[in-house]
């Protein structure tokens, strides 16, 4: 099988990058459509099947990105003595399962979910990048939001969170309806904080 300019390019473009790539990049990049760049990396990925590669193409959110063959991982991880699943604990999963499946979502809520403080799980968790600040709660004090990276979704072989595994719908309103109730506290909050303003404005 020989590859075409499309494909070659595209294989230079994303080992260069080492990191994902949109394909609204790629079809700018390489001045084509999205169809002919999705055709391509599907051939790519087949040439890397039949020649017994150990790299593939796989595919993030709306875009792409070169990374080793799962066929590897285990002599991956002895280069790496220290592979990421095997350094999350319990608290560790917890806290990232909270935050993969309420994101967006402040350290306060996750705290009131666990029921414990999470400073050292969610500094563990952002060290091994598979968390990162994505905003601000528009109260008062203005809490950090915090959400899963695309290092998240390639570590765990997902391409967009859809694709998280169900969880039982019961345990998903639970999660969501104590994030409603921080929410709605920060709320009220900051309406009396509004009223007393008001009514100091009003005395003077």
């Amino acid at each position: 099988m020989k590859k075409t300019e499309l494909e070659s390019s595209i294989e230079a473009l994303l080992f260069y990058a080492g990191d994902i790539i949109s394909q609204k990049r790629l079809c700018e990049i390489c001045n084509t459509e999205a169809f002919s760049v999705h055709m391509a990396i599907n051939h790519l990925n087949d040439y890397y099947g039949q020649t017994n590669s150990g790299i593939e193409i796989i595919e993030v959110d709306d875009g792409y990105q070169m990374c080793t063959s799962p066929k590897h991982t285990e002599i991956i991880q002895l280069y790496r003595q220290k592979p990421v699943k095997n350094l999350l604990t319990q608290a560790l999963i917890e806290t990232l399962a909270i935050i993969a499946y309420s994101q967006p979502i402040t350290r306060t809520q996750i705290e009131d979910i666990r029921g414990v403080r999470c400073e050292h799980a969610m500094s563990k968790l952002m060290e091994y990048g598979l968390i990162e600040e994505v905003g601000r709660l528009n109260v008062i004090g203005r809490p950090i939001l915090f959400g899963t990276t695309n290092e998240f979704l390639r570590h765990f072989g997902f391409r967009n969170l859809e694709e998280l595994p169900k969880i039982k719908e019961e345990l998903l309103e639970k999660f969501k309806e104590e994030v409603r109730e921080e929410m709605s506290y920060y709320e009220d909050h900051e309406a009396m904080k509004e009223e007393v303003n008001l009514a100091l404005d009003v005395e003077e």
